[in-house]
């Protein structure tokens, strides 16, 4: 991986101004450097995109799907390597890692799958009204920009890539400057697949790339996943070019315990739900609501579990939870510490950054939380838990529901008519019932409210990259 940028089918150096520093979080040096890409270099990707996509998006179903399968099985061949390279500079523990890797190589087999299935080019419409025939055509949406964050990725790009190239796009990827190596691999998977040059480009850049990549006329579609800051600008970009847009962005979601719900067990889905990638997960549950009978048995069980939790070096000890991945995001989270501390909060678990090398922070825990507090309301991006206790169930969806945010919530209780009849009653997009974050690439992704626009995963992922057309002829 010594060069920078995959374009037009060509591994290209950068010619931007900004040079990228890639860290490792465990030990909060840099390891490797690139070049950005320059302004002119967007351009010839998206060129390279352009004029790929009339041979492209004319290629057979089936052949489409055997280039998806190839992805996936060419991922499997590097395993070790890009499980390392997650670990290093994610600062994932293995197991973690291990998963990222295999919901990458599923998405691609899943969309393969859907591929082989799209039906004809044309599909016949009934039509009421005589001496008219219409058929429908699903047609490719064209190029398309795929802005991806560094806290997922391999996994969140290959939740773009793959759908893309399912349904005959071409593509352009901008990975997250924090984590810009491992989707290099896409691009050597593409060499040893042969696929036709300029149907995936990868661009590496900051703001400045991003910039030209979401304004950049050339482009059909943008799918971006990231902060709402960053979101809110996508999304400009794209009115002002009348395109559309796919959005996935913050959350600040729910995990709701009822007194029916066994403690210890409760626990387990809740410390997944706040430490899994150190908290740093948009569908992080980091509002805890539990209920008044079971909050004095829950609570401190939870402090223990959050105190024991294994948090180091992934490369060189057995962890839970590694470090967070950049300085900015590290000192983003002290900065809350330091919110609470100012706000008088009870802390029952961390609340502070670790002394050692690195960019690590304690699992943490805060109870009773005012619904007015900073921590309670705005996403924070870390381990980092706020609890407050309800009394009824229509307290808990309201509590529950009472966000600016709608990606996720969790429902704990052993009565699963409750849980079921709670789960409809909650304004996100995906809930999950008596169970950690288990998220398989059949279902859709995506929330309401400003946790973003638009669904990824399953058929409706495919969908988001086609373009439905109709054309109706007179018999007469």
């Amino acid at each position: 991986m010594t060069t920078s940028h995959y374009i037009a089918g060509r591994w290209v150096e950068g010619q931007g101004s900004d040079c990228i520093s890639v860290n490792d979080p465990a030990l909060g040096l840099p390891f490797a450097e690139l070049m950005a890409a320059s302004v002119a270099q967007v351009d010839q990707a998206v060129a390279a995109a352009r004029a790929a996509l009339p041979a492209w998006k004319n290629v057979s179903a089936s052949e489409r799907a055997a280039v998806l399968r190839g992805f996936a099985e060419q991922l499997g061949e590097r395993r070790e390597a890009l499980i390392t390279l997650q670990m290093r500079n994610n600062g994932k523990p293995r197991h973690e890692a291990e998963i990222d890797l295999d919901d990458a190589i599923a998405t691609f087999a899943y969309y393969a799958g859907l591929a082989e299935q799209l039906p004809g080019k044309n599909r016949d419409v009934p039509l009421a009204a005589p001496g008219f025939s219409a058929r429908t055509r699903l047609e490719p949406v064209g190029v398309v920009g795929l802005i991806v964050p560094w806290n997922f990725p391999l996994v969140t790009s290959a939740w773009k890539l793959a759908p893309a190239l399912a349904a005959g796009c071409t593509v352009v990827l901008k990975p997250s400057e924090v984590t810009p190596l491992i989707e290099q691999a896409y691009g050597q998977i593409a060499d040893a697949l042969g696929l036709p040059a300029g149907v995936l480009n990868i661009v590496n850049g900051k703001a400045e790339t991003g910039a030209a990549l979401s304004n950049h006329s050339g482009l059909d579609k943008l799918s971006f996943t990231g902060s709402n800051s960053v979101g809110s600008q996508v999304m400009r970009s794209a009115s002002a070019q009348c395109r559309p847009v796919t959005l996935e962005l913050g959350g600040k979601s729910a995990i709701v315990v009822f007194d029916d719900c066994a403690p210890d067990q409760a626990v387990e889905w809740i410390v997944a739900g706040i430490s899994w990638n150190a908290g740093q997960m948009c569908s992080a549950t980091s509002r805890l609501l539990v209920q008044d009978g079971i909050a004095d048995v829950l609570l401190p069980r939870l402090q223990a579990a959050l105190d024991n939790l294994r948090v180091g070096n992934p490369l060189t000890e057995e962890v839970d939870m590694g470090p967070l991945t950049s300085q900015a995001q590290w000192l983003k989270v002290a900065s809350y510490f330091a919110t609470a501390r100012e706000e008088g909060l009870q802390c029952l678990a961390g609340g502070q950054v670790l002394e050692r090398e690195g960019w690590f922070v304690s699992p943490t825990l805060y109870a009773d939380v005012p619904k007015e507090s900073r921590l309670w309301t705005e996403e924070i991006f870390g381990p980092v838990l706020c609890a407050r206790r309800f009394a009824t169930e229509a307290e808990a969806v309201a509590e529950a529901n009472d966000s600016r945010f709608g990606l996720v919530a969790t429902v704990c209780s052993a009565d699963l008519e409750r849980a079921e009849r709670v789960a409809d009653a909650l304004e996100v997009g995906h809930v999950w019932i008596n169970s950690v974050q288990a998220v398989f690439v059949e279902t859709s992704w995506g929330g309401t409210k400003g946790s973003g626009i638009g669904r990824e995963l399953g058929p409706w992922g495919l969908s988001a990259y086609q373009s439905v057309k109709h054309v109706t002829r007179c018999l007469g």
